[in-house]
């Protein structure tokens, strides 16, 4: 499927054609009841979809050094947050 995502390593927004949502590399956060809060996370060529639960783009982070997967963070939606705060956002 095409996804609309923000990069904050380009700082700008970009177009995935080919992401796939499973249960093998998405986690959903059955919990998130507010816009604030993540709803999921999923992992994306070498890096990391975040989404949270509101009408704002997901957010594409990765690094051109390493991986990151959901597997860094511990699956775990806080720690997604924390990722996009390093990240500025």
């Amino acid at each position: 499927m095409e996804l609309d995502v923000y990069n904050p390593q380009k700082g700008r927004l970009e177009t995935l054609f080919d992401v796939e949502l499973t249960e093998e590399n998405t986690t959903w956060f059955g919990n998130a009841k507010t816009s604030k809060d993540v709803w999921w996370i999923a992992d994306y060529k070498r890096g990391i979809l975040i989404k949270k639960m509101d009408y704002s783009y997901a957010i594409w982070i990765y690094d051109r050094y390493r991986d990151i997967s959901r597997s860094d963070i511990d699956y775990n939606s806080k720690k997604a947050m924390e990722l996009m705060r390093q990240h500025g956002l």
